[in-house]
């Protein structure tokens, strides 16, 4: 009888044994997994244009280039940091435009956008995007780059200065937002308002370059390398503006960050 006893409980302490190595192996089983999978971390980035303005400001836009290439595949030819920070923003209502158009409707669709996501919807932290590239890209040079290098002869006519960075007189964020002939009207339509607002207008090097190659064609220029005078274009690029190596590739990493796509002129 004693045998049979001893046997049994022995049974039974090598199955308790078994079941709290059991219970050990899937516990540690489920320690490992959660330390190898934490919890995702929300995404770090602005979440007000306030905000986004002030970490802009701290990213010196990179200018006084010598000669650029054809190709950037060096960081130090354009606005990496900027860029990122335009990436990270952390807003919900975020829209970028691909403008390619210098004579289409882009900066009125801009401003029309964000008229309706700010006064209408109320997401006072909407951020609009240009994804500027083609002849818009002309609408980035400042008045002094037109003037050197003969922008206007390349607008067919439409355009004998660069209108574009010009506000209207007397105009301010204190209007009325009904006024037509306003701050916040069709009157004003332009970048540097837009900018005001907290809109970013992101610059495209192979249009630059593109530009570049073509202004080149002309005796006065066929001397200069391209690269000479893409250079000399990016340097021209009006205040604020960020510029990256592809615009077309970068519209593929805004979307992927969130942005909304909207297609200008």
């Amino acid at each position: 009888m004693r045998s049979l006893l001893d046997a049994t409980t022995r049974r039974s302490a090598l199955v308790a044994l078994g079941q709290s190595a059991l219970v050990l192996s899937v516990a540690g089983t489920l320690g490992d997994s959660a330390r190898a999978e934490p919890a995702t971390a929300e995404p770090q980035g602005a979440k007000q244009l306030s905000e986004l303005r002030r970490t802009l400001s701290g990213f010196k836009r990179r200018r006084g280039f010598p000669s650029v290439p054809f190709i950037l595949n060096d960081e130090r030819y354009w606005d990496r940091e900027a860029a990122e920070v335009l990436l990270s923003y952390n807003y919900p209502h975020r829209q970028m435009w691909e403008n390619t158009e210098l004579a289409g409707q882009c900066v009125n669709l801009m401003r029309e956008a964000t008229n309706g996501q700010v006064f209408s919807h109320g997401n006072k932290d909407f951020l609009a995007i240009s994804a500027t590239h083609g002849s818009a890209h002309l609408a980035l040079f400042n008045q002094q780059a037109w003037e050197k290098y003969g922008l206007a002869e390349k607008t067919d006519g439409k355009f004998a200065s660069n209108s574009f960075i010009i506000e209207r007189p007397g105009t301010s964020p204190h209007d009325d937002i009904q006024d037509l002939d306003g701050f916040y009207g069709p009157s004003n339509n332009n970048i540097i308002s837009l900018q005001r607002r907290g809109m970013v207008f992101v610059g495209c090097h192979d249009s630059i370059h593109a530009i570049a190659r073509g202004l080149r064609s002309s005796p006065a220029l066929s001397s200069i390398p391209a690269d000479e005078i893409a250079a000399d274009l990016t340097n021209s690029l009006i205040p604020d503006v960020i510029l990256v190596p592809s615009v077309v590739a970068f519209i593929a990493e805004l979307q992927r960050s969130g942005y909304s796509y909207a297609k200008g002129t």
